[in-house]
């Protein structure tokens, strides 16, 4: 089964940026999040689509 999310710490660690700037990402709405409770994950599709963006 595929990863769907992945907590902020992750995808900021596989993107290769500080979470400060996975934060600015979010609220420009480059990335898609979603909360469950507390946690805050993001989607691993956004994540995807943001490299591909890039490349």
């Amino acid at each position: 089964m595929e990863t769907l999310a992945v907590p902020v710490k992750d995808a900021a660690r596989t993107l290769g940026i500080g979470r400060t700037k996975l934060y600015e990402l979010i609220g420009a709405g480059q990335l898609q999040t979603m909360q469950i409770g507390r946690r805050r994950l993001v989607k691993t599709a956004s994540i995807r689509a943001l490299v591909a963006e890039a490349a």
